[in-house]
């Protein structure tokens, strides 16, 4: 029978507690960057403009369907080839994850836009709003009331994916744990306590999406699945 020993871990939770601030710092910017970039695919998209939506559909659809680990790999290794300048791994994680993330956020954007009532455009255009102003002032308030659940639930998948960053030697919580484990020769303790982190940091944003999604059932806004 093994007999679990979580002694080592425990004394080196200091560790573990850096690499849990570096994951965050990474999604932190992720999310910071991804959004706005995602709300421009989103309009790029939904232009009129026949070249500008197809690239902007070109955009999203590419990191939609392509593996984040893929992606990471290439902004790491290969584009610092193109622009022959060095990557860091904080900056090719935050790169990565801003980028993929947005074009899921696109869509979440497009999808919150499309479903507000057309007369809720025309009534706007009626007392002399510009397409500008009525979606600044009058679509996207109402939009985003719609689209918090799916962009929480987004942030999750965010969280969890960051979990690749350790590949490129950045010193995420994954990373830290897997130094840790070669360090006690603990690897069932560590990767448990790892586990058990990411169980109640997810738990919170879960939580958190099911208190947004009970105040906006509750205020009579729909929200988007």
């Amino acid at each position: 029978m093994y007999e679990w020993d979580f002694a080592a871990t425990l004394a080196d939770m200091d560790l573990l507690m850096l690499g849990l601030w570096n994951t965050l710092q990474v999604f932190v910017l992720a999310l910071a960057f991804g959004i706005p970039l995602g709300l421009g695919m989103a309009l790029g998209r939904m232009s009129r403009i026949p070249v500008l939506s197809q690239v902007c559909l070109f955009f999203i659809e590419f990191f939609r369907t392509t593996p984040p680990l893929v992606q990471l790999f290439w902004f790491f290794f290969a584009l610092p080839i193109l622009i022959s300048a060095q990557m860091t791994p904080f900056v090719a994680s935050v790169l990565t994850f801003s980028i993929q993330s947005s074009a899921f956020f696109a869509e979440i954007f497009r999808g919150g836009i499309n479903s507000i009532d057309k007369g809720q455009w025309e009534a706007a255009k009626a007392i002399g709003m510009t397409q500008n102003s009525s979606l600044r002032r009058i679509i996207l308030p109402q939009a985003v009331k719609r689209m918090i659940p799916a962009f929480a639930e987004r942030s999750i998948e965010l969280l969890k994916t960051t979990t690749l960053i350790s590949t490129v030697s950045y010193a995420d919580l994954m990373f830290q744990a897997n130094e840790l484990a070669s360090k006690t020769f603990r690897p069932l303790e560590v990767y448990t306590m790892v586990a058990v982190m990411y169980f109640f940091l997810i738990l919170v944003f879960s939580q958190l999406t099911i208190l947004l999604e009970y105040r906006l059932a509750r205020s009579g806004e729909g929200t988007m699945r």
